[in-house]
């Protein structure tokens, strides 16, 4: 059975999207001539700031290009639904964002994301532009303890671009934006529970098949299988088997801070993600850690996919400043 969409042509539904963003957007957003899938921001490349590009297939907005603003990212490029964006955007965003002092890429750890993140930068490398890589890592389902370096980047990525850019916007050096990116990585945790698939524009067929009474906790925002797939529980209960598994690694200690984003995977309402954040507030309260910020809404999703993520960033003053710093994107403001 195929699902409904609102589009006109399944293979025309980025690049649409796309102008009707710019349409929108046009005091924040611009795209490259020749090149409609390297958005720019209007405010925020200048000379002597190490350039912040991030970028990923398309299904997630807002991330990548809604946190393209000054004060967080200078430039996104755009994939097909779910699929990395090839070589020549990528290389175009950094030539616009490139201001003498180093480009920064920053992406989820996808293997399609990977290899044609790394053929831009060594194009560029060719034209004497420094560029240096974070992967983020925060999808606490995706891989062990021990084996961080292979796991996913989902929705903290929200919480590690926003270090970054700050980083970035304060005129820091490379060596500190680097630094400041991977530490943000580091403290951010990620953990999301998932209840219906979603349905590729080109297709309109479930990506994958689940119960009208199952859940699936730990699942990635492609549809990646999860660790585990169990009967529908409360909210309380999904709230907690998430944080578990993120305090446990995560290990704060009474006193400490947190950031916390309870986000949709597409579908799922603001009355059920508040009543996760509720559950999310009282676990932290219960162990003595404060909330310095929550966002909850649509921050990392996965089209149409009904779920939830929960994220928690550990603080300490310096990501307290990143993340307090003054933003101005397309579909994010802060300060």
């Amino acid at each position: 059975m195929q699902t409904k969409k609102i589009i006109n042509d399944g293979d025309r539904a980025v690049d649409e999207m796309l102008e009707g963003i710019l349409a929108a957007h046009s005091r924040h957003l611009w795209s490259v001539d020749g090149s409609p899938r390297s958005i720019i921001a209007r405010d925020g490349p200048r000379p002597g700031k190490v350039g912040l590009v991030i970028g990923g297939g398309s299904g997630h907005e807002p991330t990548f290009l809604g946190f393209v603003g000054k004060g967080l990212a200078d430039a996104a490029a755009i994939g097909n639904v779910f699929a990395s964006p090839p070589p020549d955007p990528i290389l175009e965003c950094i030539k616009a964002v490139s201001g003498g002092a180093g480009v920064l890429l920053m992406y989820g750890n996808y293997a399609g994301d990977v290899m044609n993140f790394d053929m831009a930068a060594e194009m560029a490398a060719m034209d004497d532009v420094e560029v240096r890589t974070v992967l983020t890592t925060d999808d606490v389902a995706s891989a062990p303890r021990d084996q961080r370096q292979k796991r996913r980047g989902v929705a903290g990525n929200f919480f590690i671009f926003k270090a970054a850019g700050a980083a970035c916007d304060r005129m820091l050096s490379f060596d500190e934006v680097e630094r400041i990116a991977r530490k943000a990585n580091n403290h951010t945790f990620t953990m999301g529970a998932a209840l219906s698939p979603c349905s590729l524009p080109q297709t309109r067929r479930p990506n994958f098949e689940i119960g009208a009474d199952e859940m699936e906790i730990g699942m990635g925002i492609h549809g990646e299988p999860g660790i585990a797939r169990c009967a529908l529980k409360s909210a309380d209960a999904i709230a907690d088997e998430m944080l578990d598994k993120i305090l446990a690694e995560m290990a704060p200690s009474r006193g400490d801070k947190v950031a916390v984003l309870v986000n949709s995977l597409g579908s799922t309402p603001l009355m059920e993600l508040y009543i996760v954040n509720r559950r999310v507030k009282q676990r932290l309260d219960d162990i003595g850690v404060s909330v310095h910020a929550t966002w909850v809404g649509n921050y990392c999703t996965s089209l149409e996919m009904a779920g939830v993520s929960v994220t928690l960033e550990h603080l300490d003053g310096e990501l307290q400043a990143m993340l307090d710093h003054p933003c101005d994107c397309a579909m994010f403001r802060a300060g």
